[in-house]
């Protein structure tokens, strides 16, 4: 099966998930999120598959959602587009969690909004010393969503995850390997070549016990995360009929500082 938005290989039981929107920088629109969606399910259900890699096509692991989509709906309420995309989103992290089998992100490069989500949900990072990192979604007037509330405080401390909220820093590998945010480093040329051989020793390990095991992590949070997406969803909708998110997404379409109002 082909996918419009995403490249799906699979070789030696395992699974390569490829973004496939490079011109975008693998930004999020509905297209790509719901083909994740249906490719993560396709790979959950696959017993063939023993592991999985998630990666991105071109210079970008996913710059996070597409802001441009919603360039026409600015006068109007973006809350419902929200929802369709917020939907497929959780889709993607809820089968990714619950994967009987590891996953692993491989961090090509820039990673921003809900693409900081899609690898935190990962069991493993394994990153470009190249890569840059942006939470983004608060200098826009917006709130996280694909579950970054939960899980990147879980990565790097609740204290580091407020700092990412409330300053938006851009932020390197060397610091968020420092902070815990991935598992390793290695240098650009070596990220496909290290990835692929991760997921070899995994697929060629006690693949049963692995399940078990990240099932046992998940029982300590899964149905918070559940709750936690609804949560989220909701308060991204908020935030989306706030005037300070038409004018962060409005500055950011058109290249300049926003001006926000606190309203």
């Amino acid at each position: 099966m082909e996918f419009k938005n995403i490249i799906l290989q699979k070789s030696d039981n395992i699974a390569t998930i490829k973004l496939n929107r490079p011109k975008t920088f693998n930004s999020l629109d509905g297209g790509l999120l719901h083909d994740l969606a249906e490719v993560s399910k396709i790979c959950l259900d696959d017993e063939d598959i023993r592991a999985v890699i998630i990666t991105g096509e071109g210079k970008a692991f996913c710059a996070g959602g597409d802001l441009s989509v919603f360039k026409d709906h600015l006068k109007t309420d973006l809350s419902a587009l929200f929802s369709q995309v917020i939907n497929d989103l959780n889709a993607a992290i809820m089968n990714i969690r619950k994967m009987p089998k590891p996953v692993i992100a491989a961090i090509n490069g820039a990673v921003g909004g809900a693409g900081m989500s899609i690898a935190a949900a990962c069991d493993l990072r394994i990153c470009a010393s190249s890569a840059k990192f942006r939470q983004g979604y608060t200098g826009v007037g917006l709130t996280g969503d694909g579950g970054w509330s939960l899980t990147v405080p879980l990565l790097v401390g609740f204290g580091k995850a407020s700092e990412l909220l409330l300053l938006n820093p851009v932020f390197d590998a060397g610091q968020a390997l420092e902070w815990g945010f991935v598992n390793k480093v290695v240098e650009d040329t070596e990220l496909e070549k290290e990835s692929l051989e991760i997921a070899k020793k995994l697929a060629s390990g006690p693949t049963k016990t692995f399940a078990i095991a990240k099932a046992n992590l998940n029982h300590a949070m899964l149905g918070l995360l559940e709750r936690h997406l609804e949560l989220e969803g909701s308060g991204m909708i908020k935030a989306a009929k706030t005037s300070d998110s038409h004018e962060g997404i409005r500055a950011f379409l058109e290249k300049r500082s926003p001006e926000f109002i606190g309203e």
